[in-house]
């Protein structure tokens, strides 16, 4: 899989009309919090504990590791629906829909499982091919690094009067990053992630012993 993130598939250099989807969904609660000194120079900006919850937001992304450009959409829940709905934006837009292969890696949550995935979207886009991470292998999905970056720029602190001004600022945020968007200096190979699993399975093994 992590071979992808280097050009290749299944030992073979991809093509121009290749493309690389990283796509997840990450659940935001909406919540406001009153501020207790605004930030200023040399002061960082000061918050309540108390806070209100306004309610959740799904944030369903898709990353071209290609380009580095970000197709986002916000929904009300989670699912299997949802997500295609994902899957639709990317897939009826140029260049995508005339590509000759657009790979979709994802991890096994409920909403695109290993076991059902892959005929879903092969069903409704036959240029589509599903990529599943290992089992409790998030972290090498790369459309996590923009949910971290995310985090840090839009969510933190943690500040909206309602579900509305949430999705607005998810949405404002998404096309300022694309305005520069660029792809992720991405190093972490096959080999490193087996070199992984072997030193944990070396240091698991000596502590049965």
């Amino acid at each position: 899989m992590l071979d992808l993130y280097h050009g290749l598939w299944q030992g073979i250099p991809l093509t121009e009309a290749d493309f690389i989807i990283s796509a997840d969904e990450k659940r935001i609660v909406a919540l406001s919090v009153a501020q207790r000194q605004a930030a200023a120079a040399g002061h960082i900006g000061r918050y309540d504990y108390e806070y209100e919850r306004h309610g959740t937001v799904m944030y369903l992304a898709a990353l071209d590791i290609r380009k580095g450009e970000i197709i986002g959409r916000t929904h009300d829940t989670t699912g299997i629906d949802p997500f295609m709905e994902l899957v639709s934006d990317v897939m009826t837009r140029a260049p995508y829909q005339q590509a000759q292969r657009v790979f979709w890696i994802v991890d096994n949550g409920s909403a695109h499982h290993p076991s059902t995935f892959h005929d879903r979207l092969t069903g409704v886009y036959p240029n589509a091919i599903a990529v599943h991470l290992p089992k409790h292998a998030s972290w090498l999905n790369q459309i996590e690094i923009y949910f971290s970056i995310l985090q840090r720029k839009v969510l933190k602190p943690t500040d909206f009067s309602d579900v509305a001004d949430l999705k607005w600022k998810l949405e404002s945020f998404e096309a300022i990053y694309n305005e520069t968007a660029k792809p992720f200096n991405w190093k972490f190979t096959d080999s490193d992630l087996k070199q992984r699993f072997e030193h944990i399975d070396k240091t698991l093994y000596g502590l049965k012993k």
